[in-house]
Protein backbone atom coordinates (compact mmCIF):
# COMPACT_ATOMS: atom_id res chain seq x y z
CA UNK A 1 0.00 0.00 0.00
CA UNK A 2 1.36 3.45 -1.22
CA UNK A 3 2.97 5.18 -4.12
CA UNK A 4 7.09 4.35 -4.47
CA UNK A 5 9.35 6.98 -4.68
CA UNK A 6 12.68 7.60 -4.65
CA UNK A 7 13.45 3.99 -3.36
CA UNK A 8 10.63 4.28 -0.34
CA UNK A 9 7.12 3.39 -0.09
CA UNK A 10 5.92 6.78 1.39
CA UNK A 11 3.09 8.32 0.39
CA UNK A 12 -0.40 7.55 0.11
CA UNK A 13 -2.23 9.09 -3.21
CA UNK A 14 -5.81 9.95 -2.51
CA UNK A 15 -7.07 11.80 -5.90
CA UNK A 16 -4.92 14.87 -6.10
CA UNK A 17 -3.55 14.61 -2.73
CA UNK A 18 -0.15 13.22 -2.24
CA UNK A 19 0.83 12.81 1.77
CA UNK A 20 3.58 11.39 3.43
CA UNK A 21 1.90 9.65 6.92
CA UNK A 22 4.98 9.32 8.51
CA UNK A 23 5.33 13.28 8.80
CA UNK A 24 2.19 13.51 10.58
CA UNK A 25 2.87 10.84 12.99
CA UNK A 26 5.69 13.00 14.59
CA UNK A 27 3.30 15.28 16.02
CA UNK A 28 0.99 12.00 17.20
CA UNK A 29 3.88 10.74 18.97
CA UNK A 30 4.34 14.40 20.51
CA UNK A 31 0.73 13.91 21.34
CA UNK A 32 0.93 10.97 22.80
CA UNK A 33 4.04 11.16 24.91
CA UNK A 34 2.43 14.25 26.47
CA UNK A 35 -0.41 12.50 27.39
CA UNK A 36 1.59 9.64 28.88
CA UNK A 37 3.88 11.49 30.92
CA UNK A 38 1.58 13.83 32.41
CA UNK A 39 -0.27 10.94 33.71
CA UNK A 40 2.51 8.60 35.27
CA UNK A 41 4.12 10.79 38.24
CA UNK A 42 4.79 13.91 36.58
CA UNK A 43 7.24 14.80 39.74
CA UNK A 44 8.91 11.67 39.74
CA UNK A 45 12.66 10.79 38.01
CA UNK A 46 11.69 8.33 35.36
CA UNK A 47 13.49 4.99 35.66
CA UNK A 48 14.23 1.88 33.06
CA UNK A 49 11.04 0.43 33.50
CA UNK A 50 8.91 2.80 33.43
CA UNK A 51 9.96 3.53 29.94
CA UNK A 52 9.59 -0.02 28.61
CA UNK A 53 5.84 0.79 27.62
CA UNK A 54 6.37 4.70 25.94
CA UNK A 55 9.12 3.06 24.23
CA UNK A 56 7.43 -0.08 22.98
CA UNK A 57 5.27 3.09 21.83
CA UNK A 58 7.63 4.70 20.05
CA UNK A 59 9.19 1.62 18.59
CA UNK A 60 6.08 0.54 16.71
CA UNK A 61 6.21 3.44 14.09
CA UNK A 62 9.53 3.77 13.82
CA UNK A 63 10.16 0.43 12.75
CA UNK A 64 7.79 1.00 10.53
CA UNK A 65 8.82 3.97 8.86
CA UNK A 66 12.55 2.55 8.46
CA UNK A 67 11.07 -0.92 6.69
CA UNK A 68 9.41 1.96 4.52
CA UNK A 69 12.57 1.95 4.36
CA UNK A 70 13.17 5.55 5.51
CA UNK A 71 15.35 5.60 8.01
CA UNK A 72 16.01 9.12 8.59
CA UNK A 73 12.31 9.76 9.41
CA UNK A 74 12.20 6.73 11.59
CA UNK A 75 15.58 7.69 13.59
CA UNK A 76 13.74 11.38 14.06
CA UNK A 77 11.01 9.58 15.77
CA UNK A 78 13.66 8.37 18.70
CA UNK A 79 15.36 11.88 18.66
CA UNK A 80 12.04 13.51 19.57
CA UNK A 81 11.25 10.92 22.08
CA UNK A 82 14.68 10.81 23.39
CA UNK A 83 14.36 14.73 24.05
CA UNK A 84 11.27 14.46 25.55
CA UNK A 85 11.90 11.93 28.25
CA UNK A 86 15.13 13.79 29.08
CA UNK A 87 12.77 16.57 29.55
CA UNK A 88 10.87 14.68 32.02
CA UNK A 89 14.10 13.93 33.96
CA UNK A 90 15.97 10.51 34.09
CA UNK A 91 17.65 8.61 36.59
CA UNK A 92 21.32 8.53 35.98
CA UNK A 93 21.16 4.63 36.05
CA UNK A 94 18.50 4.71 33.17
CA UNK A 95 20.50 7.39 31.43
CA UNK A 96 23.70 4.85 31.74
CA UNK A 97 21.56 1.91 30.49
CA UNK A 98 20.16 4.08 27.70
CA UNK A 99 23.83 4.81 26.54
CA UNK A 100 24.59 1.03 26.51
CA UNK A 101 21.38 -0.11 24.71
CA UNK A 102 22.35 2.57 22.49
CA UNK A 103 25.68 1.73 21.49
CA UNK A 104 25.13 -1.92 21.45
CA UNK A 105 21.71 -1.26 19.14
CA UNK A 106 23.84 0.81 16.45
CA UNK A 107 26.42 -2.07 15.80
CA UNK A 108 23.92 -4.36 15.92
CA UNK A 109 21.93 -1.98 13.10
CA UNK A 110 24.90 -0.96 10.86
CA UNK A 111 25.95 -4.82 10.97
CA UNK A 112 22.27 -6.51 10.39
CA UNK A 113 19.82 -3.90 9.65
CA UNK A 114 21.08 -1.48 7.23
CA UNK A 115 21.01 -1.45 3.73
CA UNK A 116 24.08 -1.66 1.38
CA UNK A 117 23.09 2.11 -0.22
CA UNK A 118 22.51 3.14 3.85
CA UNK A 119 26.07 1.84 4.60
CA UNK A 120 27.22 3.35 1.40
CA UNK A 121 26.17 6.87 2.36
CA UNK A 122 27.65 6.14 5.94
CA UNK A 123 31.22 5.56 4.54
CA UNK A 124 30.76 8.08 1.97
CA UNK A 125 30.44 10.73 4.70
CA UNK A 126 33.40 9.58 5.86
CA UNK A 127 34.94 10.07 2.09
CA UNK A 128 32.57 11.61 -0.52
CA UNK A 129 35.21 11.89 -3.45
CA UNK A 130 35.81 7.72 -3.04
CA UNK A 131 32.83 7.61 -5.11
CA UNK A 132 32.59 11.44 -6.43
CA UNK A 133 30.21 10.57 -9.50
CA UNK A 134 28.08 7.84 -7.34
CA UNK A 135 27.02 7.88 -3.54
CA UNK A 136 29.29 10.89 -2.96
CA UNK A 137 27.69 13.04 -5.84
CA UNK A 138 24.99 15.22 -3.61
CA UNK A 139 27.71 15.49 -0.39
CA UNK A 140 30.21 17.31 -3.13
CA UNK A 141 27.76 19.51 -4.92
CA UNK A 142 25.95 20.83 -1.63
CA UNK A 143 30.02 21.62 -0.16
CA UNK A 144 30.33 23.23 -4.14
CA UNK A 145 27.26 24.90 -3.39
CA UNK A 146 27.72 26.44 0.32
CA UNK A 147 31.58 27.61 -0.49
CA UNK A 148 31.00 29.34 -3.74
CA UNK A 149 28.19 31.52 -1.36
CA UNK A 150 31.58 33.13 0.21
CA UNK A 151 30.16 35.81 2.83
CA UNK A 152 27.22 37.62 0.65
CA UNK A 153 25.88 35.17 -1.46
CA UNK A 154 25.60 35.43 -5.18
CA UNK A 155 22.14 37.13 -4.75
CA UNK A 156 18.58 35.84 -4.80
CA UNK A 157 17.78 32.89 -7.55
CA UNK A 158 21.00 33.30 -9.14
CA UNK A 159 22.50 29.87 -7.92
CA UNK A 160 24.00 27.85 -10.55
CA UNK A 161 23.98 24.76 -8.61
CA UNK A 162 19.91 24.90 -8.61
CA UNK A 163 20.05 26.77 -12.12
CA UNK A 164 21.76 24.20 -13.76
CA UNK A 165 20.49 21.16 -11.38
CA UNK A 166 24.13 20.03 -10.35
CA UNK A 167 22.23 20.01 -6.77
CA UNK A 168 19.36 17.05 -6.47
CA UNK A 169 16.68 17.68 -4.59
CA UNK A 170 17.71 21.28 -4.31
CA UNK A 171 14.11 22.68 -3.49
CA UNK A 172 13.58 19.81 -0.27
CA UNK A 173 16.39 18.00 1.62
CA UNK A 174 18.83 20.74 -0.11
CA UNK A 175 17.88 23.65 -0.01
CA UNK A 176 19.97 25.12 3.03
CA UNK A 177 22.67 24.65 0.37
CA UNK A 178 21.39 26.65 -2.01
CA UNK A 179 20.49 29.36 0.74
CA UNK A 180 23.96 29.50 1.78
CA UNK A 181 24.93 29.96 -2.26
CA UNK A 182 22.47 32.87 -2.63
CA UNK A 183 22.94 34.73 0.34
CA UNK A 184 26.35 33.33 1.64
CA UNK A 185 27.53 33.17 5.04
CA UNK A 186 25.96 36.03 6.61
CA UNK A 187 22.93 35.09 5.16
CA UNK A 188 22.92 31.75 6.76
CA UNK A 189 23.69 32.75 9.71
CA UNK A 190 21.04 35.52 9.97
CA UNK A 191 18.84 32.25 9.42
CA UNK A 192 20.51 30.31 11.68
CA UNK A 193 19.90 32.82 14.79
CA UNK A 194 16.08 33.17 13.64
CA UNK A 195 15.94 29.20 14.18
CA UNK A 196 17.52 29.95 17.56
CA UNK A 197 15.28 32.82 18.49
CA UNK A 198 12.45 30.71 17.88
CA UNK A 199 13.56 27.69 19.98
CA UNK A 200 14.72 30.11 22.56
CA UNK A 201 11.00 31.13 22.58
CA UNK A 202 9.94 27.91 23.15
CA UNK A 203 11.64 27.05 26.02
CA UNK A 204 10.61 30.18 27.62
CA UNK A 205 6.90 28.79 27.24
CA UNK A 206 7.59 25.51 28.30
CA UNK A 207 9.03 26.83 31.51
CA UNK A 208 6.22 29.57 31.82
CA UNK A 209 3.11 27.33 31.53
CA UNK A 210 1.02 26.37 34.46
CA UNK A 211 0.07 22.90 33.26
CA UNK A 212 2.01 20.16 33.27
CA UNK A 213 1.10 18.64 29.57
CA UNK A 214 1.33 21.64 27.81
CA UNK A 215 5.09 21.83 29.23
CA UNK A 216 5.87 18.16 27.63
CA UNK A 217 3.91 19.40 24.53
CA UNK A 218 6.11 22.65 23.65
CA UNK A 219 8.89 20.55 24.10
CA UNK A 220 8.01 17.77 22.16
CA UNK A 221 6.78 20.97 19.26
CA UNK A 222 10.30 22.15 19.77
CA UNK A 223 12.39 19.17 19.39
CA UNK A 224 10.57 18.38 15.70
CA UNK A 225 11.76 21.41 14.75
CA UNK A 226 15.26 21.26 16.35
CA UNK A 227 16.33 17.81 14.99
CA UNK A 228 14.74 18.30 11.81
CA UNK A 229 17.05 21.94 11.37
CA UNK A 230 20.15 20.86 13.30
CA UNK A 231 20.34 17.19 10.84
CA UNK A 232 19.30 19.11 7.90
CA UNK A 233 22.10 21.84 8.23
CA UNK A 234 24.46 19.10 9.29
CA UNK A 235 24.41 17.12 6.74
CA UNK A 236 24.56 19.34 3.58
CA UNK A 237 27.03 21.08 5.39
CA UNK A 238 29.06 17.19 5.59
CA UNK A 239 29.20 16.95 9.05
CA UNK A 240 26.10 14.16 8.82
CA UNK A 241 25.52 11.76 6.41
CA UNK A 242 23.07 12.36 3.58
CA UNK A 243 19.34 11.85 4.89
CA UNK A 244 16.02 13.20 3.33
CA UNK A 245 15.28 15.58 6.65
CA UNK A 246 13.50 18.75 5.24
CA UNK A 247 13.99 22.07 6.98
CA UNK A 248 11.56 23.79 8.64
CA UNK A 249 9.57 26.42 7.25
CA UNK A 250 11.79 26.58 3.86
CA UNK A 251 12.10 22.79 1.96
CA UNK A 252 8.92 22.63 -0.02
CA UNK A 253 6.45 20.11 0.70
CA UNK A 254 3.16 19.44 1.80
CA UNK A 255 2.71 17.28 4.50
CA UNK A 256 6.14 18.28 6.41
CA UNK A 257 5.11 22.19 6.41
CA UNK A 258 1.34 20.92 7.38
CA UNK A 259 3.19 19.24 10.48
CA UNK A 260 4.90 22.19 11.19
CA UNK A 261 2.27 25.03 10.34
CA UNK A 262 0.03 22.36 12.85
CA UNK A 263 3.37 22.48 15.47
CA UNK A 264 3.58 26.69 15.27
CA UNK A 265 -0.26 27.10 15.49
CA UNK A 266 -0.04 24.72 18.51
CA UNK A 267 2.32 26.56 20.48
CA UNK A 268 0.93 30.08 20.01
CA UNK A 269 -2.33 28.35 21.29
CA UNK A 270 -0.61 27.38 24.15
CA UNK A 271 1.24 30.56 24.87
CA UNK A 272 -1.72 32.42 23.91
CA UNK A 273 -3.70 30.71 26.89
CA UNK A 274 -0.79 29.84 29.35
CA UNK A 275 -2.18 32.37 31.90
CA UNK A 276 -5.95 30.65 31.70
CA UNK A 277 -4.82 27.56 33.88
CA UNK A 278 -4.28 27.24 37.29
Amino acid sequence: MGKVGMGAQRWLVLGPIRMQPSEFMKMGLVLAMARYFTRVSPERELGFKELILPGIIVMIPAVMVILQPDLGTGMLLLFIFSMMIFYKRLKWKTIATLGVIGLVSGVLMYNFGLREYQRKRILTFIDPYQDAKGSGYNAIQSEIAIGSGRLFGKGFKNSSQASLNYLPENHTDFVFAIFNEEHGFFGSVFLIILYLVFFMRMIWLASSVQRFYDSVLVVGIMSIFFWHAFINMAMVSGLLPIVGIPLPLMSYGGSSMLTFGVGVGMATSISNSRNFFN
